[in-house]
């Protein structure tokens, strides 16, 4: 068993940033309930406020409109009702329109009856088929439209024509909610940039603590009719229960960390990406990659080899000191058909194989290094077994 691993599994979560560490020490050191009047309560009320502020900078929006939730998945859940109210708008949202390659927090996570939730399909590429979307305007005309729509995929890092969708579903009185948890940190991802009315962010994909994220709103003027979590009124009557003021301080300096690394960081990122695609074709030519042909994330690699597992080759990997993904893990933690390669149309046998290498802040040549060795030595042994002696 190697002494050192080589972590690239960024995109399931990111190594703690040393600075989100210290900013969570300093802030568990502190007495002090965020809603109580006393010095104590002050000082955790003027870190909570600090960490929404660098938030809001983040994606270019008043603080007032940043919510801070347990994760993007009780953000989504959160978000994605009938009952959500924007621009003073108190219609309810009619029809909710869901692209097929989705994050389950989105696909499941939604409060709108089955009857009234329709699922968009996927290029071959893995982007939202616009026609597609436009169809379905057309289809629901006169209906008050939400679209959810992922600013990257989380498998195969593809980048999706969010603005685009924007204008689109905007031209016809809909709204649109972006989950934005991949993209932070790794392509572009604000409002400015999105067009879109709701982002969703979580801490621990870009170097902060897990169990935390956030809910924003590109205007002021919005309201959800009905909570999930109900109780003292937290988080402007959005988000009940006592902020966890350790986890937010760490989340807001996750966000110095990725908006100080800049530009950099996203070459940096591709480069060693770019590398680690050429070292597999180097010993697996007949390897395929999803989404290659499309803008993709940074940091993200989805591929497979014909006629190799990906249960086997994430073990034989792990084995050697190297913890990748097939991008399609469930919570039992057994590798799963990736519902977003069977959306792509991608052959069951060859998506059987997929799996996702993602790298991070503190990932390094090394990683690719090690990868490398591991991966020839896997797909050697692997297809040496399967070669019978002669008789």
């Amino acid at each position: 068993m190697p002494l050192r691993r080589a972590y690239l599994d960024h995109n399931a979560t990111s190594a703690l940033r040393p600075a989100a560490r210290e900013a969570m020490l300093a802030a568990l050191t502190q007495t002090g309930n965020a809603s109580s009047v006393h010095r104590e309560g002050r000082a955790a009320r003027a870190k909570l406020e600090a960490a929404r502020e660098a938030v809001a900078h983040f994606v270019k929006t008043q603080p007032k409109n940043v919510y801070f939730t347990s994760g993007a998945t009780e953000a989504a859940n959160l978000v994605l009702t009938p009952e959500l109210e924007l621009d003073g708008n108190k219609t309810p949202f009619d029809v909710l329109l869901i692209s097929a390659g989705e994050h389950a927090c989105i696909l499941q996570g939604h409060r709108f009856p089955a009857a009234k939730v329709e699922k968009l399909p996927l290029t071959q590429q893995g982007m939202l088929d616009l026609d597609a979307l436009d169809a379905a305007l057309a289809r629901h005309a006169g209906a008050r439209v939400l679209l959810a729509l992922q600013a990257a995929n989380n498998e195969t890092g593809v980048l999706q024509q969010v603005a685009e969708a924007a204008g689109r579903v905007h031209a016809v009185g809909g709204a649109l909610v972006c989950d934005a948890v991949q993209a932070a940190g790794k392509s572009a991802c604000d409002f400015a940039v999105l067009g879109a009315d709701v982002l969703v962010l979580s801490a621990h994909k870009i170097g902060g603590p897990q169990g935390v994220g956030a809910l924003c709103f590109a205007r002021d003027r919005h309201h959800i009719g009905s909570i999930i979590v109900r109780g003292g009124g937290q988080e402007r009557g959005l988000r009940a229960g006592t902020e966890n003021v350790a986890a937010i301080a760490g989340f807001a300096a996750s966000v110095a960390g990725v908006t100080e690394a800049g530009p950099h960081e996203i070459e940096r990122l591709a480069g060693l990406r770019d590398r680690l695609e050429c070292d597999v074709l180097a010993i697996a030519p007949d390897a395929v990659f999803f989404g290659a042909a499309t803008q993709r994330l940074p940091n993200t690699t989805n591929f497979a080899v014909p006629g190799l597992s990906a249960e086997v080759l994430l073990m034989a990997l792990d084995l050697e000191g190297v913890a990748v993904s097939s991008g399609s893990a469930c919570s039992s933690g057994k590798v799963k058909r990736s519902h977003v390669l069977e959306a792509m149309n991608v052959p069951s046998a060859l998506a059987d194989g997929a799996i996702r290498v993602s790298f991070g802040w503190s990932s390094e040549e090394d990683d690719v290094d090690m990868f490398r060795t591991a991966f020839s030595k896997a797909v050697e042994t692997i297809r040496a077994k399967r070669v019978k002696p002669a008789a």
